[in-house]
């Protein structure tokens, strides 16, 4: 899987999601941005900004667990 960056859309980042790995993320943070129509246009950055999430750790994170499930 790609890395996960900040600047993606979680629109782009959910279709990305074929393993069902960064969703539970999302919704660990507060961030119920599965079914919401800003997502396609909102990206990481954006959301974690409106809903008080550190962007960088939530993308760290999600890259890590990548990683793990690609091992």
């Amino acid at each position: 899987m790609t890395e996960i960056k900040k600047d993606l859309r979680i629109g782009e980042i959910l279709n990305l999601d074929c393993a069902n790995e960064i969703i539970p993320f999302l919704l660990e943070m507060g961030m119920h941005c599965i079914g919401c129509p800003a997502s396609a246009m909102e990206t990481i950055e954006e959301a974690c900004m409106v809903h008080g999430v550190d962007a960088d750790d939530l993308v760290a994170r999600i890259n890590a667990r990548l990683k793990e499930v690609d091992a």
